[in-house]
């Protein structure tokens, strides 16, 4: 039986481009929003795009905030993109008083040099994770995060100093990146999260 993948809608995400990823990958993902459908899934995907605060609110606007940590505490197979990272944390420069899921301690800074937001391809370099490999993937960020404890850096880039792209904690794996537009690199991660 094919495992069900559970691409999360909040009204904030690229969720076409990521189901269409998966689909080239074989796998059967599905775009959902209902509680119930978070729990029946087998693996978790939470895309997103814009603001920290308004992306909370959404989850929270539609129920979702809660299943999604009890997927995350029944150790479902959980990844993050992008935006769908920094909401792991406990808060972001960006929405100050949003607090988000606290999976992990720390919080998104902005970007204080460069141009803001970074957007095309940087260089990600993995840090002792079997998931992530080195290569250049594709960006859009202003923020990036900032964890408390260093040893979940899964990955990281460099942009006017070094940053962490990915982090990971036992089930959950988060990448600053979009690899559903990262061409092969991204699509490789896409199956290597697929097989762990």
């Amino acid at each position: 039986m094919r495992e069900k993948i559970a691409i999360v809608d909040c009204g904030t995400g690229n969720l076409a481009s990521v189901s269409n990823a998966f689909r080239k990958l074989g796998a059967e993902a599905k775009i959902v929003s209902t509680a119930r459908e978070i729990g029946n899934a087998d693996k978790i995907v939470l895309p997103g795009v814009g603001s920290f605060g308004y992306f909370m609110e959404q989850l929270r606007a539609n129920n979702l905030e809660k299943p999604l940590k009890q997927a995350i505490s029944k150790k479902k197979p959980y990844l993050g993109i992008c935006l769908g990272m920094q909401v792991l944390f406990e808060e972001s420069e960006e929405s100050p008083g949003n607090t988000g899921l606290g999976v992990f301690k720390g919080k998104a800074v902005k970007f204080r040099k460069g141009k803001v937001p970074q957007v095309g391809w940087n260089y990600v370099s993995p840090k002792k994770d079997n998931v992530l490999n080195d290569g250049y993937a594709y960006f859009t960020n202003s923020y990036y995060c900032r964890p408390e404890n260093a040893s979940y850096i899964a990955g990281e880039s460099d942009y006017f100093g070094t940053f962490a792209c990915a982090v990971r904690k036992e089930n959950v794996f988060a990448v600053q990146f979009h690899p559903e537009r990262s061409g092969k690199y991204g699509l490789e991660l896409l199956r290597r999260w697929l097989e762990c």
